[in-house]
């Protein structure tokens, strides 16, 4: 089986990035294949990327308070491009409020500040279980 393709994106004008990067490099070193896209990106550069590295999940990482936004964006335009079964997670400093909103618009599970990486490798794994 091949490993879990996972695209990590760093959607807006939000330019702290360590979170993602540790993120990053714990599902990495949990054996699955993992793009970076590094700062700044747009939605629609995000999608565009999960579809041509054929990805499995998107993660995105927002900090800036545009998740709300950013993430309805993101889910439009998978939407769009047929391509819902992505999965997508998000972590960042996300208002316990907006998680279930976040849910509703069909994002998989928002991880917030503490969570150990431990749990996102778990959850990744879950998620990624043959039914």
């Amino acid at each position: 089986m091949a490993p879990t393709r996972i695209v990590i994106a760093k959607p807006g004008l939000d330019g702290h990035d360590r979170g993602a990067k540790v993120i990053a490099r714990a599902l990495r070193d949990a054996g699955m294949e993992i793009i970076y896209t590094g700062l700044h990106q747009t939605p629609e550069q995000i999608v565009e990327t999960a579809i041509q590295e054929d990805a499995d999940i998107v993660g995105l990482s927002v900090l800036s308070g545009a998740h709300m936004t950013l993430f309805a964006k993101v889910m439009e335009l998978l939407t769009e491009r047929d391509a819902r079964d992505i999965l997508v997670f998000g972590g960042g400093i996300i208002p316990k409020s907006d998680i279930s909103l976040l849910r509703d618009m069909g994002v998989a599970r928002i991880f917030t500040p503490g969570t150990k990486t431990q749990e996102v490798v778990d959850w990744v794994n879950d998620a990624m279980a043959p039914a």
